[in-house]
């Protein structure tokens, strides 16, 4: 009932890969805002890791939205014509340069704070401005609302959907029914703080929101209203919710749904849930003085509110008209009740690395038999002290 499936996305696919014309062309602007845009270079100073031409910087993440919108077939060049940079994409259709001109314009939104944030002295020598480049521009299927990329997505990968955040959550999507192959099409980012930065860098990074407040926004409006309807958000992690309430009124809890309007007329359905990352402090045992029955009780409840989750990711994601209500109450009586026994089976494999064998008998000890009894409470898991993803 809620699983996408992948014909469904292959005909989606073909049908808005259906009106197909010439070869188009769309300005990106001048060698200096390309340069800013695409965070050129991205890891090169004296001795390159990658050296990429600015123009070959910004195929490549052009390349990746192609790869995530479906068109598999289709090429994108970039040229530099007197100082003035210019993509022209082939086996697209005709409109495909409206959503990147979009992106970018509002691109310039972030550099223009991220510049008053280094005019105020407090950008750290360690951040690198780093937009949302390479994700779905017309395909998307949801919205996930995250705190910063990592630093490393940059440097190392150039890719903002390589880490382990984001790695995560993509194969909870699978286990809601989502073909690996697709779960990009599910993972448009927002960043509230646009700024690849070490993992342990999130406090600090929570005093600068003020400086992007017009990039979000309209990251938010743009992205979630698509032409075809609203689509469903996630906000994961304390700092993102807390973000939500303040530039929209509205609470959201681990599991909590609200109505956002980012435009006027217009309504987003927004689910509040744990970081990816969140089970791997949640779960240690150093959380509990070693204790690690108290570590795996608090990693199974926090499994099954991220897999109850990511269940109504997916199935909004793939009939954004459901009432978001009621397939929350579902996903939830499926992962802590119909379903826990997975539930537990998959935090054993996926966190603590058992094999599929040694999950299953964990998962029948009389210990473990009385806490997934329990499983189903919608409240978060208990408060730690862990870094602020």
């Amino acid at each position: 009932m809620f699983k996408p499936t992948r014909l469904s996305f292959t005909l989606a696919a073909l049908m808005s890969s259906a009106v197909v014309h010439a070869d188009i062309e769309v300005p990106l602007g001048s060698t200096q805002r390309v340069t800013q845009l695409f965070a050129y270079p991205n890891n090169c100073n004296v001795v390159c890791f990658r050296p990429w031409t600015l123009e070959q910087t910004a195929e490549h993440y052009l390349n990746q939205s192609l790869q995530r919108d479906g068109y598999s077939r289709a090429k994108v060049s970039v040229k530099n014509h007197e100082g003035q940079l210019a993509a022209t994409f082939s086996g697209v259709p005709d409109s495909y340069g409206q959503p990147l001109t979009a992106l970018l314009n509002t691109a310039d939104l972030a550099y223009q704070g991220a510049s008053k944030l280094n005019s105020d002295g407090k950008w750290a020598y360690n951040w690198y401005l780093f937009l949302p480049l390479g994700m779905a521009l017309e395909n998307r299927k949801s919205i996930e609302l995250l705190h910063f990329p990592p630093d490393y997505s940059l440097t190392q990968a150039q890719d903002y959907l390589e880490s382990a955040t984001t790695d995560r959550w993509a194969s909870l999507l699978t286990d809601n029914g989502v073909p690996a192959t697709e779960t990009p099409a599910y993972q448009t980012i927002i960043d509230i703080a646009p700024i690849a930065a070490p993992s342990n860098a999130g406090k600090d990074l929570e005093n600068v929101y003020s400086y992007f407040t017009d990039y979000q926004t309209r990251m938010v409006s743009e992205l979630s209203l698509h032409p075809n309807g609203s689509l469903p958000m996630v906000a994961f992690g304390a700092p993102v919710r807390s973000w939500i309430k303040q530039q929209y009124g509205q609470t959201v809890g681990v599991l909590g749904l609200a109505q956002i309007s980012p435009a006027a007329g217009k309504t987003v359905s927004v689910l509040g849930a744990n970081h990816p990352s969140y089970i791997w402090y949640a779960a240690s045992p150093d959380t509990y003085d070693g204790n690690e029955q108290q570590a795996d009780d608090a990693g199974l409840k926090v499994m099954g509110q991220d897999l109850s989750a990511a269940c109504w990711q997916a199935g909004m994601g793939q009939k954004p008209a459901s009432d978001p209500n009621v397939l929350l109450k579902a996903c939830m009586n499926t992962w802590q009740v119909t379903r826990k026994e997975q539930t537990c089976e998959l935090f054993y494999t996926s966190v603590r690395n058992l094999t599929p064998e040694q999950a299953n008998a964990k998962c029948a000890t009389p210990a473990i038999k009385t806490q997934l009894k329990q499983l189903k409470n919608t409240a978060p898991a208990p408060t730690i002290t862990a870094p602020v993803l």
